[in-house]
C-alpha cells in the first residue's frame, strides 16, 4: 500500500472521530442527559482549550523523541479508550473532566496527522489536498454511519445506545491507533538541533512576514465560529425556513464543496498561483458568504451560498498549514504545525465561539434576533483582514532553512 493511500486513510480516521460527536453531541447532552445550555458551552470549549494547551508537548515529542506514528498511535489509542468510558458516564463533572483529559490527547493529533503528512509527501502543493480530502469524506461517513444506526435501531424496535455517538468515536479512535503502527515510519530529528523544538517554533514569530499571517489567521479563524455556531438557528429561523429536521442534511453542502475544491482545484491552484494568490481568494470568500447571509434573501440563495465554504475553509486554512510547511525548518516541523493548530484550532476556535454567542445575545430580544446585525459583524471583520492579507502579506517561497537561523 503506497504511503498517500495510508495517509489519505489516516485523514479519514482522523476526522471521522471528531465528526462523530461534534456535530451531535449538543443534542444527546441536552435532550437525553438535560444538561443546560451553559454546560454544553463548556464541554464544547474543552477541545479549543486542550488545543491551546497541549499540540507543542506532542510536536516536541514528534521532533525529538519518538517516531510520529507512534506518538499519534499512543494518543488515538488512549483517547479511545476514554471516549468508550466516556459515553457510559451521565453525571455533569465527570463527564465534563472525562472530556477534558480526551482533549488533551486528541488535539495534538491535528498537527501531527499534517505534520506526517507533508514530510511523507513528495510534493506537498499538490498531494496535501488529495490527501486531506478524505478527512472530510470521514466527517461524512461518520455522521451517516451514526444515523443509519440510528434509524436501524428505530426500525427494529430497539433503543439506541444513548453515547452511541461518543462510543462510534471511540471506535474509529481505536482502529485509528492500531492503524497509525502502519504510517510511513517518521523518525525525530535529533542530530545538530536544539533540544527544545516548540521554542524555536514560536521564534518564528519574530519574522515580520509570518506573524501578519498568524494574526490574520487568527482573526479569520474567530469568524468561521459565526458559521459554525450559528448558520444552524439562522438557516431554521423564520428568515430562511428551513425544517430542524432537514437542516443537517442542507449543511452538507458545505462539506461537498469542500471536498470538491480540496481534492480538484487546491491541487492546480497553489502550484500554479501561489500561496499569497490562493489565500486572497479563500479570504475574500468569507465576506462574500456573509454578506449574503445579511441580505437573506432569496432563502435558496443564502443555503446555495455555503458552498463558499469550500473556498472559504479550503483555500484559507489548508493553504494555511501548506504555507507553514513550506517555511518551517525541517527539524521543526511538527512543532510548528502544532503553534498554527494552536492559533487556528485553539485561541481562533475558542476567542470564536464565545465572540459568535456574546454578538447572537446583542442582538437578540424576546421578539427574536437580528441576524442581520449578527452576520455584519463578520462581514466587516472579515473584509478588513481581505484588505490586511493583500497589503501586508508577502509571498515567501525560499527554502527553509536550519532554525537557529530561520528565528534571526
Amino acid at each position: 500500500m503506497s504511503a498517500k493511500i495510508r495517509l489519505g486513510m489516516m485523514m479519514f480516521l482522523q476526522y471521522a472521530i471528531w465528526g462523530s460527536w461534534a456535530p451531535v453531541l449538543s443534542a444527546y447532552l441536552i435532550n437525553d442527559l438535560g444538561f443546560s445550555g451553559t454546560q454544553v458551552g463548556v464541554i464544547y470549549c474543552l477541545l479549543p482549550l486542550a488545543t491551546i494547551i497541549s499540540p507543542f508537548i506532542g510536536g516536541q515529542l514528534a521532533d525529538r523523541y519518538f517516531s510520529t506514528e507512534k506518538v499519534i498511535a499512543f494518543f488515538q489509542l488512549t483517547g479511545g479508550a476514554l471516549l468508550i468510558f466516556t459515553s457510559t458516564i451521565t453525571d455533569y463533572s465527570t463527564l465534563m473532566w472525562m472530556m477534558l483529559v480526551y482533549s488533551l490527547v486528541y488535539a495534538p493529533t491535528l498537527a501531527l496527522t499534517n505534520s506526517i503528512a507533508f514530510i511523507n509527501l513528495k510534493d506537498s502543493e499538490k498531494e496535501f489536498g488529495i490527501v486531506r480530502v478524505w478527512g472530510t469524506i470521514g466527517w461524512i461517513v461518520a455522521g451517516l454511519a451514526l444515523m443509519a444506526w440510528r434509524i436501524l435501531a428505530k426500525s427494529h424496535g430497539t433503543i439506541a445506545l444513548k453515547g452511541d455517538t461518543l462510543l462510534l468515536a471511540g471506535i474509529f479512535s481505536i482502529i485509528m491507533g492500531f492503524f497509525s503502527f502502519k504510517l510511513p515510519h517518521t523518525p525525530p530529528k535529533k542530530e545538530g538541533t536544539k533540544p527544545w523544538a516548540f521554542i524555536e517554533a514560536i521564534k518564528m514569530l519574530k519574522e515580520r512576514n509570518f506573524l501578519i499571517f498568524v494574526i490574520i489567521s487568527f482573526i479569520v479563524a474567530t469568524e468561521l465560529q459565526f458559521y459554525y455556531v450559528l448558520t444552524a438557528p439562522f438557516l431554521t429561523s423564520d428568515k430562511i425556513g428551513v425544517s430542524s429536521s432537514s437542516v443537517s442534511g442542507i449543511m452538507v453542502i458545505a462539506q461537498i464543496a469542500e471536498i470538491f475544491v480540496m481534492a480538484l482545484l487546491l491541487p492546480y491552484f497553489l502550484p500554479k498561483y501561489g500561496i499569497k494568490k490562493t489565500m486572497t481568494i479563500g479570504v475574500l470568500a468569507w465576506p462574500l458568504r456573509y454578506i449574503i447571509f445579511v441580505i437573506a434573501y432569496p432563502a435558496w440563495l443564502v443555503i446555495a451560498s455555503l458552498s463558499f465554504h469550500g473556498f472559504c475553509y479550503v483555500f484559507f486554512f489548508t493553504a494555511a498549514f501548506i504555507y507553514v510547511d513550506m517555511i518551517a525548518p525541517k527539524d521543526i516541523r511538527a512543532s510548528a504545525q502544532s503553534l498554527i493548530a494552536i492559533i487556528i484550532l485553539g485561541f481562533g476556535n475558542f476567542v470564536g465561539s464565545n465572540f459568535a454567542g456574546w454578538v447572537h445575545a446583542l442582538f437578540s430580544t424576546e421578539a427574536g434576533t437580528n441576524w442581520r446585525g449578527v452576520f455584519i459583524v463578520p462581514t466587516v471583520l472579515t473584509l478588513i483582514c481581505a484588505v490586511a492579507f493583500v497589503l501586508l502579506f508577502k509571498e515567501d517561497r525560499r527554502v527553509a532553512q536550519p532554525a537557529s537561523e530561520t528565528a534571526g
